[in-house]
């Protein structure tokens, strides 16, 4: 209890202080904006007790899409903590309280997924963004997961990076896989990756205070090779190839094994 009230306490006094600042940066477009998220993450992920294990290496190619996995509210945290990232994010998220308020500071992307016809002005919003230099994360599958498996990833919004391709008509696309492996330093298994996955109808308040009174969490952040494409690419074809990646991805570190990663390739062209 008072661990969990400790660490309550201290994501609440830095977020009393660093909200006001990146309002103001993002309203004066200062260039600490894109950098002060990724300190609030990391002291979130400090204070819980998770550790971030990475494997591969971080693209520095732009513009940059990132399709990830996604099993609970931590891979917001675990991903942003890393590098400066804009997210996608379901539309009802910008109405919870505070949490929708920490999603609109970190600059993120908000989609109605019921309004297929909006798909056009959402795909407009992330692909100016990625010709600004800003990576975004893209959640492949739309949902949250048990952390146990990959869910079909979903295609309609990746045709964002077709817009958003250079000046050369090229644009990059990287696989990245999130896996929670470890509690207290045991393997987690099955039936304790709810320990970190959030999914479904659990409650968030308390799938929060069990996280931060079990202890210190392992998880693995992998990076696949970034993939060039061009104008050609079929948005099914690169979102079944993505869905590949961080499926063998997520099967090694779950497993314990190094990663089994694919030289970059360019992705094939749309068959015509």
């Amino acid at each position: 209890m008072l661990r969990t009230a400790f660490v309550l306490t201290g994501i609440a006094a830095f977020a009393v202080v660093a909200i006001p600042v990146q309002w103001i940066a993002l309203k004066l477009r200062l260039p600490f904006r894109k950098s002060l998220p990724c300190v609030f993450h990391r002291t979130v992920l400090r204070l819980i007790g998770v550790r971030v294990i990475v494997r591969g290496v971080q693209a520095k190619h732009r513009p940059l899409l990132i399709i990830s996995n996604h099993s609970s509210y931590l891979d917001i945290s675990v991903l942003g903590s890393l590098i400066p990232l804009i997210f996608i994010a379901k539309a009802e998220i910008a109405d919870w309280p505070v949490f929708g308020m920490l999603a609109k500071l970190q600059r993120s992307i908000f989609v109605d997924r019921t309004k297929r016809h909006a798909t056009g002005e959402v795909n407009k919003r992330i692909a100016k963004h990625l010709s600004d230099g800003d990576p975004v994360v893209l959640f492949g599958e739309g949902t949250s997961n048990d952390g146990n498996r990959i869910l079909p990833f979903r295609s309609a919004l990746i045709g964002a990076i077709r817009t958003a391709l250079d000046e050369n008509g090229n644009a990059f696309v990287q696989p990245i896989s999130v896996a929670y492996i470890r509690y207290q330093g045991v393997p987690m298994g099955r039936q304790f990756r709810t320990l970190a996955a959030w999914y479904g109808d659990m409650d968030m308040i308390a799938h929060l205070k069990r996280l931060i009174r079990e202890g210190v969490v392992d998880v693995v952040v992998t990076f696949g090779p970034a993939r060039s494409i061009d104008s050609t690419i079929d948005r099914k074809l690169l979102a079944r190839s993505a869905e590949d990646a961080v499926r063998r991805m997520t099967a090694d570190a779950l497993a314990s094994r190094e990663p089994s990663l694919f030289p970059p390739v360019s992705m094939p062209a749309k068959t015509r």
